[in-house]
C-alpha cells in the first residue's frame, strides 16, 4: 500500500497513535485500537468535534471516542432514540404525527396528533413494544447529503411539511438527512450507529401526552425516575397553545416572519404578552396584600430573573405597594465558613453558604415592625460587617428577594408560608426546530450568559462554556427539586430572541480555538444557530427581558 494512502490518527483515550488507510471508520479504529470505555462508544470527538462512529477518516485527526456519561454521547443517544419513536410512530399510526416537544420531569414531552385522538396506555404501550422490535433489530442509521431540492422532496413524501419550510427558508444548496429502513429525518447533530446500540429506554403516559424516558448520566442500566412536574408542565402548555394562536411554533414558521416583514408585530406582541404575565402576577399579589410581605423570586442562571423583578416591581407600584429590595448576596457566611463542595472548592452555591439564622432574625424582625441593621458582605475581604445601613418595613412596603435559593423552604424556615409569595422564573423554550428537534432551554439560557459574560464582565465563550456543567450542577441540586413550590412560574423566554442573540453569539463563539476541549460546544452552538434567520433588536423595547443580555435596557443593574 502506498504510503500516501494512509492517514495519521491519534486517538486522546489510550495516547495511541497509528495510521489507517483513507475512509476508514471511527468504529473500525475503536475496535482496532482495543480502547476501553465504562460503557460502549456512541460518537467521538473529531478534532473536538462530535462526529458519527460512521464517520470516515481522510485526514490526519485528533479523535476522542465518548459513551453515554459523556454530554455528546448522551445527547446522540437521545436523538436515537427519537428518531425510533417517530419510525414506530409512522409504521403503527401513518396518518399522525409525533411532536415532541420539551424536556420535563427527567424526560421528553411528546404529543401525536393526527388519527390518534387521545393518547391512551394502550396506545403507548403498542408503540413501545414496536420501538422495541425496531431496537432489537438493530437497523443502522444512515446519513445522506443531497441537493436540497431532492431532500425537500424526500420531506414531502413523508408529509414532513415543518422540515420542508425549514429547509426552504435556509436556502441551502445541499442538505443532510438520515434514513432508518425506508423511513426519513432529520436531526441536528450526530446518532449511534444503529438502532442496537439503544439498550435501555421507555416511553410511558404523562399528563395529555407520553414520556420518553432514557437512562441516567451517571448509571446507564438505571432510567431516569419520573419525578411529576405538574407546574411545570402546565406553563409549558400554555405557551405551546399560544404558540400555535401565533402560528409559530418551529424555527421554519419563525423565518418565514422574518422574511415576510412580520418581525415587528411578532416583537410587539411577544412584549405585551410578557408584561400582561408580569402584571398578573402583581394583580394576584395585590389580592392577598394584607397578607404577602416575602416576595422570593429563584430561577436557573441567565433566566432574567433581574430584569422581572424590575418590571414586576413597576406593576406592583401600580396596584399601590411599594417593593423594596433585599439582596441575599449580603448574607454570606465569611469566607472561612463557606462550605466545600466534593471537590474541596469553596461551594459559593450552597444554601450553608448564606448566614440562615442572621436572614431568618431580620425578616422575623421586619415582619414585626422593627428596625434592623443588614449587613454588607465583601467580597474582596470575604467578610460580612455591618456599617449602618438599616432599614424598616412600612404598611405598603414588601419585599423582593431575587436568589436561586428563593424557593428552598429551608432559606425562610422560620418565616410563615402566609407572609410568602415564591416565583420561579426559566426561559422555557416553546418554540422548536421542527417537530422532532426541541431546543433544550438549558441552550437558550447558555447563549444569553454567554453573549452577557462578554459584554459586562469580559469573558470569553471558552470560559463561560468551561463553567457551564458545574453551573448546570449547582441548579440540578440547589434550585429545580423545589421549582413545584412557586405560587407561580414566569416563562422569560421570547419567541423571537434567538433570531436576534444570534448576531451576538455568534462572533463570540468563533473566538473559540480549535485546541480549546470546549470547541465542540462552541460548534454546536454555532451549528444550532445557522437555522435562525437573523433578527435586528432595532424594534426590541427598553424594558424587555432580553435587553439585560444585549444592553439597551433602561433598567438600571
Amino acid at each position: 500500500m502506498m504510503k500516501n494512502s494512509l492517514v495519521a490518527v491519534k486517538c486522546l483515550n489510550n495516547s495511541t497513535r497509528k495510521n489507517y488507510p483513507m475512509g476508514t471508520t471511527l468504529i473500525d479504529i475503536f475496535r482496532d485500537l482495543d480502547v476501553k470505555l465504562d460503557n460502549e462508544p456512541l460518537c467521538a470527538l473529531v478534532n473536538n468535534e462530535a462526529k458519527e462512529l460512521n464517520f470516515r477518516v481522510f485526514k490526519p485527526k485528533t479523535v476522542e471516542f465518548v459513551d453515554f456519561t459523556h454530554l455528546a454521547g448522551h445527547r446522540a443517544f437521545v436523538r436515537s432514540v427519537a428518531f425510533v419513536l417517530h419510525k414506530a410512530v409512522k409504521e403503527l399510526y401513518p396518518k399522525s404525527g409525533l411532536r415532541i416537544e420539551h424536556a420535563v420531569s427527567n424526560g421528553y414531552f411528546c404529543k401525536i396528533n393526527g388519527e390518534i385522538q387521545e393518547l391512551t396506555e394502550e396506545i403507548i404501550a403498542k408503540i413501545k413494544s414496536r420501538m422495541q422490535e425496531i431496537v432489537n433489530a438493530d437497523i443502522p442509521f444512515v446519513r445522506h447529503e443531497e441537493e436540497t431540492e431532492k431532500v425537500l422532496q424526500l420531506f414531502e413524501e413523508q408529509d414532513l411539511c415543518d422540515k420542508v419550510k425549514l429547509l426552504k427558508t435556509l436556502g441551502w444548496v445541499y442538505s443532510p438527512y438520515y434514513t432508518l429502513e425506508d423511513t426519513v429525518d432529520y436531526y441536528y447533530g450526530t446518532l449511534v450507529p444503529s438502532t442496537g446500540y439503544i439498550h435501555n429506554f421507555s416511553l410511558v403516559k404523562y399528563h395529555d401526552g407520553a414520556l420518553i424516558r432514557i437512562p441516567m448520566r451517571t448509571n446507564p442500566d438505571k432510567l431516569e425516575p419520573v419525578v411529576d412536574m405538574p407546574k411545570l408542565t402546565d406553563i409549558f402548555g400554555e405557551y405551546a397553545k399560544w404558540n400555535g394562536v401565533m402560528k409559530l411554533q418551529n424555527v421554519g414558521d419563525l423565518n418565514e416572519a422574518a422574511d415576510n416583514g412580520k418581525v415587528r408585530d411578532l416583537i410587539k406582541v411577544a412584549e405585551a404578552f410578557h408584561e400582561k404575565k408580569v402584571a398578573h402576577i402583581a394583580d394576584l399579589i395585590a389580592e392577598r396584600k394584607d397578607e404577602v410581605k416575602i416576595i422570593l423570586v429563584s430561577g436557573p442562571s441567565s433566566s432574567g430573573k433581574t430584569t422581572f423583578s424590575k418590571r414586576l416591581s413597576l406593576q406592583l407600584m401600580v396596584a399601590g405597594i411599594n417593593p423594596v429590595g433585599l439582596s441575599l448576596d449580603n448574607y454570606f457566611v465569611d469566607r472561612e465558613k463557606t462550605p466545600l463542595d466534593e471537590n474541596g472548592q469553596l461551594d459559593f452555591e450552597s444554601l450553608y453558604a448564606l448566614n440562615l439564622d442572621l436572614f431568618n432574625q431580620q425578616m422575623r424582625d421586619l415582619l414585626d415592625g422593627k428596625e434592623v441593621e443588614l449587613p454588607q458582605f465583601s467580597f474582596t475581604e470575604g467578610k460580612s460587617y455591618f456599617r449602618g445601613d438599616k432599614m424598616k418595613m412600612e404598611a405598603d412596603d414588601v419585599l423582593i428577594i431575587e436568589g436561586i435559593h428563593g424557593l428552598n423552604p429551608e432559606l425562610t424556615r422560620s418565616i410563615d408560608d402566609k407572609f410568602k409569595f415564591k416565583i420561579y422564573v426559566s426561559a422555557l423554550t416553546t418554540i422548536s426546530l421542527d417537530n422532532h428537534n426541541w431546543i433544550p432551554t438549558s441552550d437558550n439560557r447558555l447563549i444569553r450568559r454567554i453573549i452577557r459574560d462578554n459584554r459586562y464582565r469580559g469573558y470569553s465563550a471558552t470560559e463561560t462554556i468551561s463553567r457551564w456543567e458545574s453551573v448546570r450542577s449547582g441548579e440540578d441540586k440547589w434550585i429545580y427539586p423545589y421549582q413545584e413550590n412557586a405560587n407561580i412560574m414566569f416563562n422569560s423566554a421570547l419567541l423571537f430572541e434567538l433570531a436576534v442573540l444570534k448576531r451576538y453569539a455568534e462572533p463570540i463563539l468563533r473566538e473559540v480555538r480549535q485546541d480549546s476541549p470546549h470547541y465542540a460546544e462552541a460548534i454546536r452552538l454555532l451549528d444550532f444557530l445557522r437555522y435562525f434567520k437573523s433578527i435586528r433588536d432595532s424594534e426590541i423595547p427598553p424594558t424587555s427581558l432580553i435587553r439585560e443580555f444585549l444592553g439597551g435596557s433602561s433598567f438600571r443593574y
